[in-house]
């Protein structure tokens, strides 16, 4: 049977869950998958205000950190009896903020019970998009812009299917904009203004592509976009759409206030009341920059999104498959000699797993690994693999949480030569004994193969105890091999620095 094997596919009747921890509030959807649908049984949302809490040097204060663990312990009782494959949490842009995202993500995974991964603004683009357009398939080959505001950014994206084109996220969120602006709670006509134009400004980056390419619909995704459709339907403006006469209007009728706490809104929630101004602020900026007439709003978000993206993570329709192919296109990796390494990598990895209590996930994050180790080598031959670690670890790959990238980031800088300390200091304390193993069997894979040939190696007997590990290889095929044999001896001072004992044994 090859390995890893076929992750399980998600069965009729399973329960899925996805959390999103916005800078604003916190969601949770639980979903049933029943054949060809997805069922959603139930909704959380809390709102946290976790960008309120965010100072200009990326710390976090102790009542907004409070409150989004224990937003998180409430959450992680819902959860109980949910497989552990079955949820994903994703974090957004003020977690990203985060002078120490450590800190914070294992106070929160401890309060939640599952792991938190934090995501790339574009790659919350992507979810986004997904999940609207789950939620709103379009028509054959139309073209549609989604637009999401959130607490501490906002996302573009340009999409057709269920695939997107475009995807842009900017630092202008309905809270991060309300305390930038209206830093004291003032408000005023020329304090609004000028915000406008700022904000506009910064749209004007991507604003010329967007519009060129151009599409069919938009629609307005998150909290934001749903109150201010509502406070237009409220004062008559429309029947809860948001189009270029309306939004004027609500402004109009915003700044009557001469404080944001005076804010006087039809159809406007208290909970909503201290950040609308941010959010109708970046919403008429995007109108102007994009030459927006109408915008409808949806009833989807990223939760959403995740909860299809874990369905395709359990098929062959997994998008980190389609990112690393990109790579190895776009950076003429040799295929074969990939191929090879991949191969022989799993090889000793089924060997392994029990004894290193290595998973499915681990299996397939160690053959992206194998793939792209030789990514370095279309930048210069000298330090390669250091040049590949950094290509992996700030490129924008669909489908990749940040932790995700910075383990295959970890992998590729340590497949050969010597491990520097701080390799792994980027990962989180649960995954630095698995990406410590897996470095192991890549490099050992990346040596067995050093010679670039297709010959088989006919035997290949590794076994684990502890954090050492023996290899066992046919007599007369190593001393036929003699550089081959002094390079896995040469292994032992590089698997010392990823804290493994090493032993290359013949029989």
């Amino acid at each position: 049977m090859p390995f890893p094997p076929p992750r399980p596919q998600v069965q009729d009747g399973d329960a899925l869950a996805a959390i999103d921890l916005g800078s604003n509030s916190f969601h949770m959807v639980l979903a049933q998958h029943k054949p060809g649908q997805l069922r959603v049984i139930d909704r959380l949302r809390e709102t946290v205000r976790l960008a309120d809490g965010l100072d200009e040097h990326g710390g976090l204060s102790e009542p907004a950190r409070q409150r989004a663990l224990d937003c998180l312990a409430r959450f992680g009782q819902r959860l109980r009896g949910v497989e552990r494959l079955h949820v994903r949490a994703l974090a957004t842009n003020s977690v990203r903020k985060l002078r120490d995202p450590h800190e914070f993500l294992h106070a929160g995974e401890t309060a939640l019970g599952h792991p938190i991964e934090v995501v790339s603004g574009r790659e919350e683009a992507r979810l986004i998009y997904l999940g609207v357009a789950h939620a709103q398939p379009p028509k054959p080959g139309q073209l549609r812009l989604v637009i999401d505001i959130g607490g501490g950014s906002t996302e573009f994206i340009i999409g057709r299917g269920f695939e997107p084109v475009e995807r842009e996220s900017l630092q202008a969120g309905c809270i991060a904009s309300t305390r930038r602006f209206f830093p004291n709670g003032r408000l005023s006509k020329r304090r609004w203004n000028a915000a406008v134009t700022g904000i506009t400004a910064e749209f004007q980056q991507f604003a010329r592509r967007y519009r060129q390419l151009g599409w069919q619909e938009v629609l307005g995704s998150s909290g934001t976009h749903k109150a201010i459709g509502e406070i237009c339907a409220a004062m008559k403006l429309t029947k809860g759409a948001i189009t270029a006469e309306a939004l004027p209007k609500v402004r109009e009728q915003l700044l009557r206030a001469d404080s944001i706490d005076q804010i006087d809104l039809p159809g406007l929630s208290a909970e909503r009341r201290p950040i609308i101004a941010g959010g109708v602020l970046v919403l008429e900026a995007a109108f102007r920059a994009l030459g927006l007439q109408k915008l409808l709003v949806s009833k989807a978000a990223m939760r959403e999104g995740i909860i299809y993206d874990m369905l395709g993570r359990g098929s062959a329709a997994d998008p980190r498959d389609a990112s690393i192919a990109s790579l190895v296109m776009r950076y003429g990796i040799d295929e074969v000699q990939a191929a090879r390494v991949e191969a022989t990598a799993l090889r000793l990895l089924e060997q392994v797993a029990a004894d290193w209590n290595l998973e499915d996930d681990d299996a397939r994050m160690l053959g992206w690994a194998a793939r792209v180790h030789e990514l370095g080598l279309a930048i210069a031959h000298s330090g390669y693999h250091v040049h590949g670690s950094y290509v992996l670890e700030h490129s924008d790959l669909s489908g990749f949480s940040r932790q995700e990238q910075q383990v295959l980031a970890a992998l590729v800088r340590t497949h050969r030569r010597k491990v520097p300390r701080s390799a792994f200091d980027a990962l989180p304390d649960r995954l630095l004994l698995p990406a410590r193993r897996m470095a192991a069997l890549l490099r050992l894979a990346v040596v067995l193969h050093r010679g670039h040939n297709g010959e088989d190696i006919p035997r290949l007997d590794l076994s684990a105890s502890g954090n050492r590990l023996q290899l066992v290889l046919e007599r007369d095929w190593i001393e036929s091999r003699p550089l081959l044999r002094a390079d896995l001896v040469a292994e032992r001072e590089g698997m010392a620095g990823l804290g493994i004992g090493f032993e290359p044994m013949v029989a």
